[in-house]
């Protein structure tokens, strides 16, 4: 693995971690400005860093990562911009937690590439256990993205 890539992969754990606190907070109408402002920093980090490996057209990653930082930049605004004034709350929750889904989507593909015990089972990525993975993360982070939207309401700010 080169630097650039170990850097790249360290970002997007970290982004991870830092995403899923703050889903935490969401679903308990906290703010964790703190952690909000890591997560979304580290996640536009962790898409613009993926635009700097090989190009060899357009792929699925690359339209992932387009898709994330348009959700961010929707999320950035909402949050900063507009302080999450009326529907810029729910705004706000349905792009980070969308966001952090895309992370773990990523995440859950590059675990099945990488780790072999991950990859025995699923070589192509498109086997069983492979969707059923990624059926169960879109699940919880539907269900988690509904009720977030439910009880997020912080004092503004």
């Amino acid at each position: 693995m080169t630097a650039f890539t170990l850097i790249h992969v360290l970002i997007s754990l970290v982004a991870i971690g830092a995403g899923l606190i703050v889903l935490y907070g969401l679903l308990g109408s906290a703010r964790l400005d703190g952690w909000t402002a890591i997560f979304l920093t580290l996640t536009v980090a962790t898409s613009v860093t993926g635009f700097l490996f090989p190009f060899h057209g357009v792929t699925p990653a690359i339209i992932v990562g387009v898709l994330s930082l348009v959700l961010l930049a929707l999320a950035i605004s909402a949050r900063y911009y507009f302080r999450l004034a009326g529907s810029w709350r729910w705004i706000y929750v349905v792009t980070a937690v969308m966001a952090l889904y895309l992370n773990v989507f990523v995440l859950v593909v590059q675990s099945f590439q990488k780790i072999p015990p991950l990859h025995a089972l699923a070589p192509k990525g498109s086997e069983p256990p492979f969707a059923v993975a990624q059926g169960a993360v879109l699940i919880a982070f539907l269900v988690l993205g509904y009720i977030s939207v439910r009880r997020f309401k912080p004092a503004l700010g």
